[in-house]
């Protein structure tokens, strides 16, 4: 095994991009050193990018919006009050993976990159509108975060390719989110259902709505059918029932050990219900 230590995102990109074999990029490392520990892979070429200018940095654009480092762990996520009060949704998803010792190297990217339909941070991440910069051999592009997940552990992203930054929209007036999921246990578990709601209020009435689902697919789920399900509505109980029927509807869960197709379909719909009314609560000002 190589081990790389590259001073640039480009650097990373070439190094990757010239690999004949396995490639591991290493930023939280949660869960590429235990894969090297318990010998589920040993890659050719592990590629550290967390010495790379601007990894570890939380920056509040001039539009509102925020740019996070690939680096930045969900503790420090956590950390950062201006960043938790904008989108409270996204930093909660980010909260729940794992115990304290993961929260202080996990990292949304990496989260994302494994992808696993269960991911915890990920129906945030997408229901936020977020996209990432994908650095390749051909240069950097921008690309939303739905159309990197397009299997279970596999990625949209190219032999060459690193995602180099998070981008979040500007929170903006009247808006609020929430991400809720079901798990066996009470923590440290991996998510049986998830869902986040992402919304904002023109009056009392919902406006623009994002409505996502973990766990119940191959992948992540932008359910549209769930927005248009409350748009235009004040989250009324009619509003609440269509939505919760969506979610149902939007459902390819499979049977496990966990939880049943059916199971599934059911507490999709229930999360789908309890997360739009936290998020219509934080758009209207309330803390939930």
């Amino acid at each position: 095994m190589k081990y790389h230590k590259p001073k640039t995102f480009e650097e990373a990109a070439q190094i990757a991009a010239g690999s004949n074999g396995v490639t591991r990029f290493l930023a939280g490392g949660t869960d590429v050193l235990v894969q090297l520990r318990s010998d589920v892979v040993t890659p050719d070429d592990l590629i550290d990018i967390k010495g790379i200018d601007g990894t570890k940095a939380i920056t509040k654009r001039g539009d509102g919006g925020w740019d996070l480092g690939v680096a930045v762990s969900g503790a420090e996520m956590m950390e950062h009050a201006e960043l938790k009060r904008d989108w409270p949704g996204l930093v909660e998803g980010m909260d729940l993976i794992g115990s304290t010792q993961v929260q202080g190297r996990a990292t949304l990217v990496g989260n994302l990159c494994n992808g696993s339909p269960a991911a915890d941070s990920v129906p945030g991440m997408i229901a936020a509108g977020c996209t990432v910069s994908i650095t390749g051999a051909s240069g950097t592009r921008n690309v939303p975060v739905e159309e990197i997940p397009v299997g279970p552990g596999r990625t949209a992203l190219t032999k060459g390719d690193v995602i180099s930054a998070v981008h979040i929209p500007p929170r903006g007036a009247r808006g609020g989110d929430a991400y809720l999921r079901f798990i066996p246990r009470t923590e440290m578990d991996i998510a049986v259902v998830g869902c986040a709601v992402n919304l904002r209020l023109d009056g009392d009435e919902i406006s623009e709505a994002r409505v996502v689902l973990g766990a119940v697919a191959p992948t992540v789920v932008l359910v549209e059918d769930a927005a248009k399900a409350i748009i235009g509505t004040a989250l009324d109980d009619g509003a609440l029932d269509a939505l919760g029927a969506t979610a149902t509807a939007a459902c390819n869960p499979i049977d496990d050990k966990r939880g049943t197709i059916e199971f599934r379909r059911d507490v999709a719909a229930v999360l789908a219900k309890r997360a739009a009314k936290i998020a219509y609560s934080r758009a209207k000002g309330g803390q939930q």
